[in-house]
């Protein structure tokens, strides 16, 4: 009380609302005082409120400063504050003169400057370092690339490589013709070791940040890189330096990328990918992808020609893909660049539509036909007229599946254009019992049942143009390459020939007709995106899996994606449904057993399988007995008391359904009473030392599953009706959105929060009815 007391006149407040025995209750806004407890203050209170419990300001950060030999600072660096001012007062702490000498770098990292446009990068807790500024850097490095010392030479590039890749050091040796002396190195090549390697390194850096273009190189420099390239050197370091500055070269100058491509020829970058040296294979890779994008159409050709002669597809798909050390993202882009471009060789056939003058094309679609119809069409149509001949041709082209009677018409499209003709040609060329299994089975059907071959080849043509991306620009970060491109020639056809034999399977599972085309392409699609993003490793694989995918596997994977979609998978969803189910299948229990003492009316079957009288049955109110007895058609539900008949649930043993009936058992087994198995139920129950059965048939398949299930419920069974899956699938989604509603948008973990460990000791427990003294 007494420290209350003071403290309100301390803060210039009356002592209002004092209570007997306990601390003042607040009666205005509240505050913290230097005590650490609230007390009540006016808002004229005068009282300084202590500096700890102020925020700092936004543009104020916590950092370290450390120099070499010195103890490092802990400042707060106020970031509207000139940097230059900021120099000047570590530079004071440390006691050093001439401030403008020195500059400040991060600590980790790549060591970049800090400068007035990177300086909002400071963060708290960060360590940034007081080293030379960058100016008298560079200028001190590239005085020691004119040492007459080797050392002091291989000393100065150690010391340059590093700081290269910072855009602040760069301007600055780049302003004082560092470039220039770094070619000069480069050019001279008398040392072909670590100064060579360290000379590229830091030339490649420096011309990154794009100060100065590619295309300002001189054509002799250009050429003694190449001849980095082609020599056998000792030093291992140097090829993919130099691999990788022509790459650079060819990507950011074409006519110094014709000089490159015609200095460097495709088998030594082939003897570079056969190294044993993953950054070596890398580089040598990244060039050939550039060389190969430099190139014309026809250039790209001739060249994807000779080194698939020499067996490079060979070779990547055995020691590059499947090399037992892991594939870097770098080569990864490349193979993805390297596809791309083989794939890219199709475009111009599939944008160039069928010319119906063209006699060479004319005889492909003959070759077509033939090769389906070759017995019945040689022998049906010779002797025939032309106008006859015409006509049954006509007719052959549309069993094809073709839409038209003049299948030109049918490839005019692009795409796929002349790349679909193509594809049917090689389908019918490398599998001729496949081709003409698949056009005689689908002439044989209904005609709405017939799968068109041509009008699914042409879709089915456009569908793997757009999954692969032909003719696409290539992405510059994408690795998603398939490994079955390089183990498989023609791979594109291969693909067209085991997707067109997958149309065929996919149209019969899904027994389609011709009105269900675009649906049964849209499966065709997903079943080959599906297998496609697995990335098998060969086409034998693909295919397997791709059988595997049938329609009914896609329709459950969409199911079971779109339940993920909603959450309904999610291990804390179905831990929710978990907790659920006995309250709903009690739900369920209780429905079907109100359901029962509603009562149904039941027709009884004579031997004569007629079904002319009635019977209605129904559970009491208490649940303890089944009451029944005959009734006339067209009479109102009975009464209760009406019922003769009562068969008590305590005397009932169990339930039977479909054959194990004993009046369904005794009629036989003819096709009639097939018809009743599924609505035949009967209930075991003891008549004296005897065993007896009531047996029902059910009207419906509904009341079926209604009454098994409240008879099982009266018995103490599980209710495992079709039915009772279904309602309670229901309930469970619409109670569990329900619970879900106030979570929307809100992410749901897949594993809850891990518990704490309990404290050591439980000694933190405050007691609030003490008053403090």
């Amino acid at each position: 009380m007494a420290r209350s007391s003071s403290l309100g006149r301390e803060c210039g407040t009356p002592r209002s609302g004092l209570g007997k025995g306990g601390p003042p209750r607040p009666q205005g806004p509240q505050a913290r005082c230097t005590l650490g407890r609230r007390c009540t203050v006016s808002r004229k209170c005068r009282r300084p409120r202590p500096s700890w419990t102020m925020a700092p300001p936004r543009n104020v950060v916590k950092i370290a400063i450390q120099m070499r030999d010195a103890i490092p600072q802990l400042i707060q660096l106020d970031q509207a504050k000139p940097l230059a001012a900021v120099l000047k007062e570590v530079c004071d702490a440390w006691s050093l003169t001439h401030s403008e000498r020195y500059a400040l770098q991060f600590a980790d990292g790549h060591r970049r400057y800090i400068t007035e446009n990177n300086r909002a990068e400071i963060k708290n807790g960060s360590i940034l370092c007081l080293s030379t500024a960058p100016d008298l850097e560079a200028e001190q490095l590239l005085g020691g690339l004119q040492s007459d010392s080797p050392e002091g030479r291989r000393e100065a590039l150690r010391r340059l490589v590093p700081l290269a890749s910072d855009m602040t050091f760069a301007r600055e040796v780049i302003s004082r013709n560092g470039l220039q002396r770094l070619g000069t190195i480069i050019e001279d090549g008398d040392d072909l070791g670590e100064v060579l390697a360290l000379s590229l390194r830091a030339f490649s850096e420096l011309m990154e940040h794009g100060v100065v273009s590619w295309e300002t190189l001189s054509i002799p420099f250009v050429r003694k890189v190449v001849c980095y390239v082609n020599m056998n050197l000792m030093d291992a370091s140097v090829p993919p330096l130099a691999l990788g500055l022509l790459e650079s070269v060819t990507l950011s100058s074409p006519a110094l990328g014709q000089l490159v491509k015609s200095e460097v020829p495709l088998d030594r970058l082939l003897v570079h990918l056969q190294v044993m040296n993953q950054q070596l294979q890398t580089k040598a890779m990244a060039l050939l992808t550039a060389l190969l994008q430099g190139a014309s159409p026809v250039e790209r050709k001739h060249m994807l020609d000779y080194l698939w002669q020499r067996n490079l597809r060979q070779f990547i798909y055995k020691n590059i893909i499947h090399s037992a050390a892991p594939m870097g993202d770098e080569m990864a882009h490349h193979l993805y660049v390297l596809q791309a471009l083989m794939l890219g060789l199709l475009e111009p056939r599939m944008r160039t539509p069928l010319d119906p003058y063209s006699q060479e094309q004319r005889e492909q679609l003959q070759v077509l036909r033939q090769a389906a119809f070759e017995v019945e069409g040689e022998s049906s149509g010779a002797g025939l007229s032309a106008d006859r001949r015409r006509s049954l041709c006509a007719r052959e082209f549309r069993k094809l599946g073709f839409s038209n009677s003049n299948p030109a018409q049918d490839l005019e499209r692009v795409p796929p254009g002349l790349l679909a003709l193509d594809n049917m040609l090689y389908f019918s060329r490398n599998a001729p019992s496949a081709y003409s299994r698949f056009v005689l089975e689908n002439s044989s059907r209904e005609d709405k049942h017939e799968c068109p071959f041509a009008r699914g080849s042409i879709q089915l043509t456009v569908l793997l143009c757009e999954l692969l991306r032909v003719g696409e620009p290539c992405s510059e970060t994408a690795q998603d390459f398939s490994p079955m491109f390089f183990g498989q020639d023609q791979s594109f056809h291969e693909l067209f020939c085991v997707g067109i034999q997958l149309l065929n399977k996919t149209w019969k599972e899904m027994r389609a007709t011709q009105e269900d085309f675009d649906k049964v392409m849209q499966v065709v699609r997903e079943q080959l995106a599906r297998t496609l993003a697995l990335k098998p490793t060969s086409l034998e694989l693909f295919r397997t899996k791709v059988n595997a995918l049938t329609y009914g596997e896609v329709l459950r994977l969409r199911q079971t994606e779109r339940l993920y979609q909603e959450g309904t998978l999610a291990p804390p969803i179905l831990e929710l449904r978990e907790k659920l189910k006995p309250e709903l299948m009690g739900l369920i229990r209780q429905q079907r057993l109100l359901r029962l003492c509603e009562g149904t009316l039941f027709r009884k079957i004579s031997s004569r399988r007629r079904q002319d009288k009635l019977w209605f049955c129904c559970l009491s109110p208490n649940h303890k007995l089944l009451q029944y007895g005959d009734m006339e058609e067209g009479a109102s539900p009975p009464t209760l008391e009406s019922l003769p008949e009562q068969l008590p649930v305590a005397d009932m043993r169990a339930l039977l359904t479909g054959k194990d009936c004993p009046h369904v058992r005794e009629k036989g087994s003819g096709k009639q009473n097939k018809d009743l198995y599924e609505l035949a139920f009967s209930i075991s129950y003891d008549r004296g030392e005897e065993e007896a059965y009531l047996n029902f048939i059910a009207p419906s398949k509904q009341e079926f599953y209604l009454w098994t299930d409240g008879l099982s419920a009266l018995l103490g069974s599980p209710m495992g009706s079709e039915q009772t899956r279904l309602d309670l699938e229901q309930l469970l989604t619409m109670e569990t959105k329900l619970r879900l509603l106030e979570l929307e948008n809100v992410p749901i973990p897949e594993r809850p929060p891990p518990v704490p460990p309990p404290p050591t000791n439980f000694n933190f427990c405050y007691d609030c009815s003490i008053a403090e003294p």
